[in-house]
């Protein structure tokens, strides 16, 4: 007997091995993935600038990549206490001193540069279809609000030809570039507009991703989550991320569908020797 649906998914078109740079973008659920590559043996970075949630911040972070864009004094925000923030990013680019903060964030996107260029596969994971706004125009969307007052925003949801629009050119630029890519769904629930808000923006990410299939993968990270594992027990104390168990699990899933069986051999005996070296005897 069954008492649950498991996700059958087909093999991903290309497999990830040992040899090639794989890099991670997108919501905390990336360092999920990304930290157990790591731990694997495989060469990969992720968030490196920090997590970003929403397409149209994704899209142009990875534009601002490939453009070279270098940041300047006036791109930044300050607060009533002086200090002055990149919007774009996680709220750790912030500065007393605004030619400290440029130069910090045209080194660390000098640094991103180098590992996009050297990466053989991309990971793409999308968190919420809301997004706020300098404006009324999604091409003002910040990364992150960095608890400004929320006055400043408006609060968007990107429709489905929103993102589709934005990722389109993009992955087919990115195709030219020789990168496989992978595009997937955060199980994180984000729950400021309780269940139903959620499910929504989820569901403009799921059509979204599905539009785009024929110039990219597609990994059911939120399926697994939702419709296999299904239950609370595999959910951390907040009740929106997902336990360290079903972290190991989506993994494994993910192996399977883009490890050959020598490649996943290999990456077990990595694990076996990063667990080793990270253990500490008890003295």
């Amino acid at each position: 007997m069954k008492f649950r649906t498991e996700i059958e998914s087909v093999k991903g078109s290309f497999t990830i091995d040992h040899s090639g740079s794989i890099l991670l973008l997108g919501s905390c659920f990336t360092d999920n993935v990304g930290s157990r590559l790591g731990r694997d043996g495989f060469d990969a970075a992720f968030n490196p600038m920090g997590p970003l949630y929403n397409p149209a911040s994704l899209a142009r972070y990875i534009r601002d990549i490939v453009s070279r864009r270098s940041y300047r004094e006036s791109d930044f925000r300050s607060d009533c206490d002086g200090i002055f923030h990149c919007l774009d990013f996680a709220s750790r680019y912030r500065d007393s001193d605004a030619s400290v903060l440029a130069d910090r964030l045209n080194r660390d996107m000098d640094n991103l540069r180098c590992l996009y260029g050297n990466a053989k596969t991309v990971v793409v994971t999308f968190g919420s279809s809301i997004v706020y706004s300098l404006s009324d125009f999604i091409g003002d969307t910040v990364g992150n609000c960095h608890k400004f007052p929320s006055r400043m925003f408006s609060r968007l949801a990107l429709t489905v030809e929103d993102i589709t629009g934005l990722w389109r050119p993009l992955l087919e630029e990115m195709r030219l570039q020789g990168k496989n890519v992978i595009l997937t769904v955060s199980p994180i629930r984000h729950l400021a507009d309780g269940l139903h808000g959620n499910e929504l923006s989820k569901a403009r990410l799921l059509l979204a991703c599905e539009a785009l299939g024929g110039l990219c993968d597609y990994f059911p990270s939120y399926e697994i989550m939702i419709d296999d594992l299904r239950d609370y027990r595999f959910y951390d104390s907040d009740m929106k991320h997902p336990s360290e168990v079903a972290c190991d699990y989506i993994y494994e899933k993910f192996s399977q569908l883009y490890f050959t069986r020598d490649t996943q051999a290999r990456a077990v005996v990595e694990r076996e020797r990063s667990l080793r070296a990270a253990h500490r005897p008890i003295l």
